[in-house]
C-alpha cells in the first residue's frame, strides 16, 4: 500500500532524463507533449492502473514485459497490440517469442478511458510507455520521466518480423550488448535494462537450452550446483512445452529493486544471459556495482528506459492516432 500512496499522490523521485532532448525534443517527441491537448492523461493512465494492479498483481511485470517486445519490433508502435481482421492472418503476437505476453486488453481499456476525456488524441503507443513506467515505479523502482508524442503503426507487424527481432531465450552478453547498442545504449545501460528480469517469472520453456542442451548456453554453465537442482525440480522433464510451469526470478519477484544482480553473482541467472552478465569481463564490473548501489542501477535504467521507448519511433505525420488499440482505423 505504500507503493500505491506513493504513485497515486507523490513520485517517488523522477530521473530528470534530457539525454538527447530538450524540453521540444528529437524526433518530435515531448516532455510536455500533452500539457494542452490532453493535460491530465497520465493522471487518467495511472488511476486506470491502480485497480489492475490491486487485483492481479503479477500486472506489473507483464506491462514491462509487453512494453518491450512491442518497442524492440519497429519501435514503439503499439503494432503488438492489432488483431488481424480476418482472425486468421498471423500478426504479430503470433510469435513464438510473444508466448505469454499478458495485458494487451487492459492497455485497450485505459484507451478507452482516456478516449472519453481526449478523443483522437494519445497514442496506444504512448499509453503501452505510461502502463510500463508507472508498473517500474508501483513496484518499488524509479518513476521515469518520459518524453511523449508516439504514433501507433498503420499496420501490424508480422509474425516472422516479431520473430527475427525480439531475442530468443538462449540470448548471451554478446547478442544483449548488440542488441541494445542498435538502440543508442551504452554497457551500462544495456546491462541495467536486462535488470527488469527482477521482476516477474521465467517460462520453464526458455530454460530448457541450459537444462538439456549444451549448445543453447551450457548444461548448468555459470549455475551455482545447489540451484541448478532447484530448476530441474521446479521445470521437470516435460514441463517444457507447456506455457503454464514457471519459476520467479528471485525471492523479491514482485518488487523493482537490485536483487537481480545479487542473484547473478551467486549463480542464481535463470537465462543464460541472467549469469554470463556477471562473468563476462564487460559487464561484470558493472552487476557489482548495481548489486551494491540500487540507486546507481535505478539510474541507468531510467536513462536505458528512456532510448528504448524512444527508439524508431513514429511521429508528426507519421502513422496514426488509433482508436481503438486492437483495430486498424
Amino acid at each position: 500500500m505504500d507503493h500505491l500512496k506513493k504513485l497515486s499522490t507523490a513520485p517517488l523521485f523522477f530521473f530528470l532524463l534530457l539525454l538527447h532532448f530538450g524540453a521540444e525534443g528529437r524526433r518530435g517527441l515531448s516532455y510536455n507533449f500533452y500539457q494542452k491537448s490532453c493535460p491530465e492523461v497520465e493522471d487518467i493512465v495511472r488511476l486506470s492502473l491502480l485497480p489492475v494492479f490491486l487485483s492481479d498483481p503479477s500486472s506489473p511485470p507483464a506491462f514491462l514485459r509487453l512494453f518491450f517486445h512491442d518497442c524492440q519490433v519497429q519501435g514503439c508502435d503499439a503494432s503488438i497490440l492489432v488483431d488481424p481482421d480476418d482472425g486468421k492472418t498471423p500478426l504479430e503476437m503470433a510469435s513464438r517469442k510473444n508466448l505469454g505476453v499478458r495485458k494487451r486488453e487492459s492497455i485497450g481499456f485505459i484507451k478507452s478511458v482516456v478516449e472519453d476525456h481526449c478523443p483522437g488524441t494519445v497514442s496506444c503507443a504512448d499509453i503501452i510507455v505510461m502502463a510500463a513506467r508507472d508498473a517500474v515505479a508501483l513496484s518499488g523502482g524509479p518513476l521515469i520521466k518520459v518524453p511523449f508524442g508516439r504514433r501507433d503503426s498503420s499496420g501490424g507487424a508480422g509474425y516472422k518480423v516479431a520473430d527475427a527481432l525480439l531475442p530468443p531465450a538462449n540470448l548471451g552478453v554478446n547478442g544483449l550488448l548488440q542488441i541494445f547498442s542498435q538502440k543508442g545504449m551504452t554497457v551500462e545501460e544495456a546491462v541495467a535494462i536486462i535488470g527488469a528480469h527482477t521482476i516477474g517469472i521465467t517460462h520453464c520453456q526458455n530454460i530448457q537450452d541450459r537444462l538439456q542442451r549444451p549448445e543453447g548456453g551450457g548444461r548448468g554453465r555459470g549455475m551455482a550446483p545447489g540451484f541448478e537442482a532447484f530448476l530441474r525440480l521446479s521445470c521437470p522433464e516435460g514441463s517444457f512445452i507447456s506455457n503454464s510451469t514457471f519459476v520467479v526470478n528471485d525471492p523479491t519477484a514482485f518488487t523493482f529493486d537490485n536483487q537481480y544482480y545479487s542473484n547473478s553473482m551467486r549463480g542464481h541467472g535463470r537465462l543464460r544471459v541472467d549469469s554470463e552478465v556477471s562473468s563476462d569481463p564487460r559487464t561484470a564490473p558493472i552487476v557489482s556495482s548495481f548489486a551494491a548501489d540500487q540507486a546507481d542501477f535505478f539510474r541507468a535504467f531510467a536513462s536505458a528506459f528512456v532510448k528504448l521507448s524512444t527508439s524508431g519511433v513514429l511521429t508528426g505525420n507519421q502513422g496514426v492516432i488509433r482508436k481503438s488499440c486492437n483495430r486498424l482505423d
